[in-house]
């Protein structure tokens, strides 16, 4: 019988065919930075104090300029060993007594009593429109600010669960279209969104089809490609993510109302739904659902595509990747190493989240250039990828990963210590930080895969991965809540999680030369996948058909 490496051989496992396909999906990486971390721009909070309408009235008439008024009606109060104006307070008083003049060198009402702001607030736009402004979400509703990225992050954990069960179900194009036809509803309803409530549904809405297509893509188009090229593709296919990034703050700097950034963010996933005509159904999945004919016919245009001919009898195709054997959760926590690769892999998902979304939403907090400071963090994403190529075939998996994530730990650490004074150095190491966590989350991936046996890998996946989700659903009030006691202390929480992470990595077995595990036994006796990958060097050496299921 033949299988679909076998084709594959003669299909080309990379040719024009796959490389096309390639190149439209990674497109789809792009947008997802908008959604993922739009809201260092859509959610920012600009200066802002009491609105008071007689304040209002009285600098009118008395000629006084919006900073006089400010410095005159708003109480001082101590932030961080200094005084500032309120944000949430003003003082008690009847602007419309006799005794109270225009003359501001005169007026002095810090004996006065002090409120909370009762006719909301004014706010120091800097030219940019924000959900935060328009709702008034500050000062004792400033949480309801970390509910807008926790939802999506919701609707991340709902529909990556939801749409991988469908891709299996019905097919990886089906659900990638259908995917980015809700993306494209809910996108644009999270921009016409009349209240704030509604806007927490409908980005909810949005978090359930952005991850969940784009992780149907990741899949159809790893089973398009040899074996070989799966690491690379998933690899780029993550770096355009950092393209995404790039191009994020130029949209933001040139779109300054949050609604129509929300707009441009979407429209892409609008086009995304003309890959109807463009790309193919992964025909290993049409195999495993003993759609034969289809499969037949998608094999066929890929080999004429690639301008190769096929000579093996394509009729005779047979599903490779089917097992007999049903996975349930129990099996990734039954054994003991099992138990251990889930726990070390869950929560290296949860601190990759926590410390990158941490990383990047501190530079809407931290009061520079946010589109300077946010291109610039973004260019550092670029080498991590080139470091992982560079690395994980020479060195291997294991020290990579636990080196990246106590570069991002320390450099946390050392980030929070240096005085704002060193800005430029303080902004280097915070890009270090970057780097080291991009890294993480880039190989969290691929060795989430290979410390899995076959039957149960897509399942290992999906489940350690959820918790990449609930960390994004802790990460702002993690980051937000705390920087209210210290601008620092988040990144000294994020310094001791990828410490930890690192550490933890420690403990995983090495994989580079290593066969992928096939039952539970490779991985509880691990001295047995040494064997096999000493038996197929032995075969490479005679001449011998090589397994291309080596990693």
């Amino acid at each position: 019988m033949t299988t679909f490496d076998d084709i594959l051989e003669e299909t080309g496992k990379f040719g024009r065919c796959q490389k096309r396909i390639f190149a439209l999906f990674c497109l789809v990486s792009m947008p997802w930075a908008g959604v993922y971390v739009g809201i260092v721009f859509q959610g920012f909070t600009p200066d802002h104090w009491c609105r008071d309408s007689a304040v209002v009235e009285r600098r009118q008439a008395c000629g006084w300029s919006l900073a006089d008024s400010r410095r005159l009606a708003v109480p001082l109060v101590n932030t961080s060993a200094e005084l500032q104006p309120s944000s949430c307070e003003q003082y008690q008083v009847d602007w419309n007594s006799t005794g109270i003049t225009c003359d501001t060198q005169e007026l002095d009402l810090s004996e006065a009593p002090r409120t909370t702001c009762r006719e909301g607030w004014e706010y120091d736009y800097e030219g940019r429109q924000s959900f935060v402004t328009e709702f008034d979400l500050v000062c004792s509703d400033g949480w309801l600010v970390d509910m807008y990225q926790a939802t999506l992050n919701v609707g991340f954990l709902v529909g990556s669960i939801t749409i991988g069960y469908l891709a299996d179900r019905v097919g990886r194009k089906v659900s990638f279209l259908m995917s980015n036809l809700l993306n494209g509803i809910a996108g644009i309803l999270v921009a016409v969104a009349p209240s704030y409530a509604s806007l927490l549904v409908f980005r909810t809405l949005f978090g359930f089809g952005v991850k969940g297509g784009w992780v149907a893509g990741y899949v159809l188009i790893t089973e398009l490609v040899g074996v070989e090229y799966r690491r690379t593709v998933g690899v780029f296919y993550q770096m355009f993510f950092s393209v995404g990034i790039l191009i994020l703050p130029l949209l933001a700097y040139f779109i300054t109302d949050w609604r129509w950034l929300q707009v441009a963010i979407t429209a892409p996933y609008i086009l995304f739904l003309s890959y109807y005509w463009f790309i193919p159904e992964s025909p290993r999945w049409l195999l495993s659902q003993n759609k034969k004919s289809r499969a037949v016919k998608i094999t066929e245009d890929m080999a004429k595509e690639n301008k190769r001919t096929l000579s093996k009898n394509i009729e005779t195709l047979t599903d490779d990747n089917a097992d007999s054997t049903t996975a349930s959760f129990m099996d990734l926590i039954r054994t003991p190493n099992m138990r251990k690769h889930t726990f070390i892999l869950s929560y290296n998902w949860f601190t990759s989240a926590v410390v990158y979304q941490g990383l990047i939403m501190r530079l809407g907090i931290l009061g520079g250039n946010v589109y300077i400071d946010f291109l610039i963090s973004g260019l550092v994403e670029f080498p991590a990828a080139l470091l992982i190529l560079f690395t994980i075939e020479r060195i291997g998996r294991r020290l990579p990963f636990a080196a990246a994530n106590i570069v991002a730990g320390a450099s946390c650490f050392i980030t929070a210590c240096i005085p704002d004074s060193m800005f430029w150095f303080k902004t280097f190491v915070a890009c270090i930080g970057r780097l080291g966590i991009t890294m993480t989350f880039e190989m969290v991936v691929f060795v989430n895969t290979e410390l899995y046996p076959t039957f149960v890998r897509n399942l290992g996946v999906s489940v350690c991965s959820t918790l990449c989700d609930v960390g994004g659903i802790v990460a702002p009030f993690l980051l937000y809540r705390l920087a209210i006691v210290w601008l620092e202390l988040p990144l000294i929480i994020f310094g001791c999680l990828a410490f930890l992470a690192g550490g933890l990595v420690l403990m995983l077995p090495e994989t580079r030369g290593v066969p992928l595990p096939d039952t539970i036994d490779d991985i509880e006796f691990p001295e047995r996948l040494k064997e096999k990958a000493a038996l197929r060097k032995q075969q490479s050496t005679n001449l011998l058909p090589n397994d291309d299921e080596t990693v």
